[in-house]
């Protein structure tokens, strides 16, 4: 459950609302009993689990997350909620240390990222910055492209790095201040994949390479 998630990971979380016959979350805040067919009313999905909860949303300072961070993916003007849940949870799994959202990318708090991030938005530090942050944060930036750039078999990804993807719709400018362009190896006709499976592949790649070093 996404509310245990939260508590788990530190999250502050100041009041749950219950429907009837199900169970409130320990450390989830003050318990509010719904009527019935409260929660069916109130939600975004077609079969709420019957517990919702109000929690205050960590904003951590983007110069002290990307400062002490080593691997990180950005993501450029992302529109996608879905996309970038399924980057967060990929991006948890393969350890990365924060997610940089450019201005102009879904919101991280919007609630299909929460559901389709299976709980990594609340482990994984998301800030908002420009690529020029990034950057300036001394993290190389390699750019993921469709049709340019090295193979992701063959560029470097050990050091401090970034991985930035861009939105669903236009990718990343040709004119973006990448450090390097890196494209995906493909064995099939396939010109592309989804933003987020290119970021998966990319990323437990990397970890591979990064934990050999």
């Amino acid at each position: 459950m996404l509310i245990a998630e939260a508590v788990a990971a530190g999250w502050e979380l100041s009041a749950q609302y219950v429907a009837p016959g199900v169970e409130a979350v320990d450390g989830a805040g003050r318990v509010h009993q719904l009527a019935a067919g409260v929660a069916e009313r109130v939600s975004d999905t077609s079969t709420p689990q019957g517990i919702l909860a109000l929690a205050l949303v960590p904003t951590p300072d983007p110069d002290a997350v990307l400062a002490d961070a080593s691997f990180v993916v950005v993501a450029d003007r992302l529109a996608d909620p879905g996309n970038l849940g399924t980057i967060l949870r990929s991006a948890e799994a393969a350890g990365v240390d924060a997610i940089a959202l450019t201005p102009g990318s879904v919101d991280a708090t919007n609630p299909k990222v929460v559901r389709a991030s299976a709980g990594a938005r609340f482990r994984v530090p998301t800030v908002t910055a420009e690529l020029a942050a990034v950057s300036g944060a001394g993290l190389r930036l390699l750019g993921s492209s469709s049709h340019e750039g090295r193979s992701h078999l063959d560029v470097e990804w050990r050091g401090r790095i970034a991985l930035v993807a861009g939105s669903e719709s236009h990718g990343l400018g040709d004119d973006a201040p990448v450090d390097e362009w890196v494209r995906i190896e493909h064995a099939g006709r396939s010109e592309s994949l989804n933003v987020a499976m290119a970021v998966t592949v990319m990323c437990f790649h990397a970890m591979a390479v990064r934990r050999l070093s």
